[in-house]
């Protein structure tokens, strides 16, 4: 999101009389990744879906349907905690580097992994401080240890940037290609933009007419109607298969393989889930949705136990005295801050901002859901437990690019479930809680990271933040109301498949019980799955080409969350992206123009979803239904 928001972003300051500078520009994205991240941070594609879900009989509470100000106050309770918790993580995970106080012996003892020990790389927004140094002419971020010791070189204008003096033959054939790829955003980024973005938006308009568009029987109407086999070409799907990467989108496809085409045939004919295929409750995917979670806890508890490891083993050593000077191993603190107190967020307002947010979030979340729902103390520990899990989340986003959210929010309920046990409602509302901190603390560290290589304040991106969130609380909420009133949230054309996965972990751990040999399945694919998060973690610790090919554990679960649809045309925008690259090498000039055309993709189906939402509202139903078996298509 990041990507798309800085490159639209100057896109739109070319209109202006005066454009935007970097910093304006990275300020501009800060505030549009806040607004973009509530529909997940709140849950509005899992928690509240979920507790629609809920059967008084199974779980001893009604289905809970939020009205638009009960939606409201649930948003705001759970809106600010990761904003104020990212000024506090921000020093620790981009700033701070430690170095160690070695003599010339001990120096040659040690590899040079044990030099540095924070300044944490976050990809994505180390390629978006990349990408907004090239669109506004400056001289890029330095990433290199020395330049970090250093601080920067204040730029502050476009015009001094190119004021600079003779430079090397590297150096001018870096800035003729910087000047390439400019002047290719310049003068082809609009029409990309804008020709994608009509792409899109016909198709998904043609497909509200005729819903047969995005429910194409690729393999016959057969294995379509009764095995989900069907496919969407949604270009939105298609543009976020190339923003994913061709190695993400082929994880992804293979657990879509393994789970539509090997697990789901296989519970189907041995009678473990003898119910409609599509059913979540007695049929194949909601048997293998069961091994889909244990992929996913099993790769984003692996994939962690290195922080894990890390933090304890510097809190033991500052907590027990292992880091004296006399010792010759200490961790010394360098404060590399290069910002001044004016551009920071002020210890006061970070301090206040915490209690005033898990406060208020506490008294919102039991006036909204009452002492049956959540007891107050429940959603206070939820906060705390935010809080943690965010600092676990951020270092393992800063080293992957993978917030690894899902898994960190089945932690949390396992938690609860031991100290309020029994009650599944408030079982995802305290995991919500938790969740929401992570999510937040971690998709905000991305720009922080842009931030500050870009050299932007701070405090002017975290006031963006701040009114990036509140503006998207009511976006959000108003949003999901009409979608609500339109489609039916989970069903055909908004499936919301982490709905059922927060809901059938917290029945688990109420219940106790599984679907049929599901638990078999789950053990097994959990132990393989360590193993492959054991082996990429430690493959991309130690910088190996091949850790990318390595399968995501949380891709390939998602592949048996989705229906295939999904998953097919996410593939074909991977390769898509890998076929472009592969022709055009990695031209900064090509990366861009691909990433400006996906984003069309995504916009233009996602505005002209609200012109759909409209048509529905005001009761304009489908041209035809024609091609359309029972339940394959949705609106027919």
């Amino acid at each position: 999101m990041s990507l798309q928001s800085a490159l639209i972003g100057f896109l739109l300051s070319r209109l202006l009389p005066t454009p935007m500078t970097p910093q304006e520009n990275v300020v501009v994205q800060t505030t549009a990744v806040a607004t973009g991240t509530m529909p997940l941070a709140a849950g509005f594609v899992g928690i509240i879906p979920a507790l629609g879900l809920l059967d008084e009989e199974k779980d001893g509470s009604a289905p809970l349907s939020l009205s638009w100000f009960a939606a409201i106050g649930w948003s705001c309770a759970v809106a600010y905690f990761g904003v104020f918790m990212s000024p506090p993580i921000r020093k620790q995970a981009v700033n701070i580097v430690y170095h160690l106080h070695l003599t010339d012996r001990t120096l040659r003892d040690v590899s040079p992994v044990q030099i540095v020990d924070e300044q944490l790389a976050f990809p994505s927004g180390t390629a978006t401080a990349q990408l907004i140094s090239v669109l506004h002419k400056i001289p890029p971020p330095n990433l290199t240890l020395r330049h970090r010791h250093s601080g920067y070189s204040p730029i502050t204008t476009e015009d001094e940037a190119d004021e600079e003096p003779a430079v090397s033959p590297t150096d001018s054939v870096s800035e003729a290609a910087e000047a390439e790829v400019l002047k290719t955003v310049q003068s082809e980024g609009w029409s990309d933009l804008v020709w994608s973005f009509l792409a899109s938006a016909f198709v998904t308009l043609l497909s509200y007419f005729f819903p047969v568009v995005f429910a194409i029987p690729l393999f016959g109407t057969y294995l379509a109607r009764e095995w989900a086999w069907s496919f969407t070409p949604s270009l939105s799907y298609v543009g976020q298969g190339i923003i994913m990467g061709f190695p993400t989108t082929l994880s992804m496809s293979l657990g879509m393989l393994v789970g539509w085409g090997i697990l789901s045939p296989i519970s189907k004919y041995s009678d473990w889930a003898p119910g409609p295929v599509g059913d979540m409750t007695t049929g194949a995917r909601g048997w293998i949705l069961w091994t889909s979670l244990a992929i996913m806890c099993s790769d984003s508890l692996i994939s962690l136990a290195p922080v894990v490891w890390e933090v304890g083993n510097k809190i033991y050593r500052r907590a027990f005295g292992r880091h004296s000077p006399e010792s010759g191993d200490d961790f010394d603190k360098d404060d590399s801050e290069v910002e001044s107190e004016d551009r920071l967020v002020s210890n006061r307002v970070v301090l206040w901002g915490l209690v005033g947010s898990v406060v208020a979030g506490t008294v919102i979340v039991w006036a909204v859901f009452g002492d049956e729902g959540i007891k107050p103390w429940a959603t206070l520990v939820g906060f705390l437990m935010g809080g943690l899990l965010s600092i676990l989340g951020v270092r393992a986003l800063g080293e992957t690019d993978l917030n690894p959210v899902s898994g960190l929010g089945k932690i949390s309920q396992l938690l609860f479930a031991v100290i309020q046990p029994g009650n599944v409602v408030a079982n995802i509302i305290a995991g919500g809680v938790a969740e929401a901190g992570a999510q937040q603390a971690g998709d905000l560290m991305q720009d922080l990271k842009t931030g500050h290589l870009i050299q932007a304040s701070p405090k002017a991106q975290f006031y963006g933040q701040i009114i990036g969130s509140t503006l998207s609380i009511f976006v959000t909420v108003t949003a999901y109301t009409l979608y609500q009133k339109a489609y039916t949230i989970p069903g055909p054309s908004f499936p919301a498949p982490t709905a059922y996965v927060w809901l059938s972990l917290a029945r688990l751990l109420r219940d106790g019980q599984l679907p049929e040999k599901s638990g078999l399945f789950m053990l097994m694919f959990a132990i393989t799955f360590g193993l492959v998060s054991a082996l990429k973690t430690l493959a991309v610790r130690r910088q190996l080409w091949y850790a990318k090919w390595i399968p995501s554990g949380v891709a390939f679960a998602i592949g048996f969350l989705n229906t295939p649809s999904f998953s097919l045309a996410r593939l074909v925008g991977g390769i898509v992206e890998y076929v472009y690259h592969r022709r055009l090498g990695d031209s900064a000039s090509g990366s861009i123009r691909l990433i400006v055309i996906a984003s069309g993709f995504v916009l233009g189906e996602g505005v002209t979803s609200i012109v759909s939402l409209v048509l529905r509202t005001f009761g304009v139903g489908v041209a035809s239904c024609a091609g359309c078996g029972h339940g394959m298509c949705g609106g027919c």
